[in-house]
This record gives structure tokens, sequence and C-alpha cells, in this order.
């Protein structure tokens, strides 16, 4: 396992849980976008993925896993929970209710466990990179260990 100078709750579970993974770093200045982030890693923006959390019309949170490239469409995002609707959540309440300021929220080892689904896509490729739980920190797993990890399931999420 790879040796990290801060492990944050994402990566502890990830390791708790013996899943194989890759530690991935970068430098930057503020919150950069998921595209900038792929860029600065040298990876496919198809494979790599934002972790967007929301607020149903039933007042409960779901959290959704898309390429950073794309955009959530919110219609099938709302279908793929079981939900009227669904809205992003305020940038403001993202730390209080996950524990991860917003660039660095992760879908594992946030404060509480949200139904999560991750798009598709993700399917397509061995493995995919999401947030580790801190701005400038990405894991790189299978997405079929993370769906295991955090019981999260597969849908047609995207525009």
């Amino acid at each position: 396992m790879p040796k990290h100078p801060a492990k944050t709750n994402a990566i502890r579970e990830v390791e708790a849980a013996r899943i194989p993974f890759q530690f991935r770093t970068f430098e930057c200045e503020g919150a950069p976008s998921g595209v900038e982030v792929a860029q600065m890693l040298g990876e496919d923006p198809d494979r790599v993925f934002k972790t967007l959390v929301t607020q149903g019309k039933s007042g409960g949170h779901f959290v959704f896993m898309i390429p950073v490239a794309a955009e959530l469409d919110l219609k099938k995002a709302a279908a793929a929970v079981g939900e009227k609707a669904v809205a992003m959540l305020p940038a403001r309440e993202l730390l209080p209710l996950t524990g991860y300021v917003h660039g660095g929220c992760s879908p594992v080892g946030m404060k509480k466990q949200f139904p999560t689904v991750m798009d598709e896509t993700a399917q397509l490729f061995d493995t995919i990179l999401y947030s580790g739980g801190r701005i400038g920190c990405q894991l790189e797993t299978a997405s079929d260990a993370l769906v295991s990890l955090i019981g999260a399931g597969y849908a047609d999420l995207t525009v």
C-alpha cells in the first residue's frame, strides 16, 4: 500500500477495506476544476470522476459521481434515486454535511454515507480516479470495488 503524508477519512476507509488503490497528488492553488485536475494528472477526463452532492424533494441527500467534463442531468439523477426532483447542494452546506470541502469531496468517508450513484461510463475503465478527501489528492481504484465499498449503483446520469 502507498504511504501518505496526511491520511483522509477516504484513504483510511479504502485501506481498511483492503481495496487496491493508487494515491495521486498534485500541487495547486485554490480548487481547480475537475478537467484541470485530469490535465494536471495527465489523465483522460472521462476516467476522472467528480463527486456531486444533491438534496431531493423529499429532503434526503444523494451523491452522484460523473466524469469531470460532463454535466449532471438532474432529471436522470432524480429518477436513479426514486425522487421527484433533486437539486445541487449549496456549497456552504457541503462541509457541515459531508466533512469535505468543495473541490475535495470524496464519495468515501463522508460524515454519513448517503445513497450514491455512479455514471455507468465508469464501467468502461479498469480503474477510475476520484477525490481522496482533500484538494490535491485523488484515489484510483476499480469502480466495482468502490461501488462495493460504498453501496453505490450505476446509472446513466449525464446530459
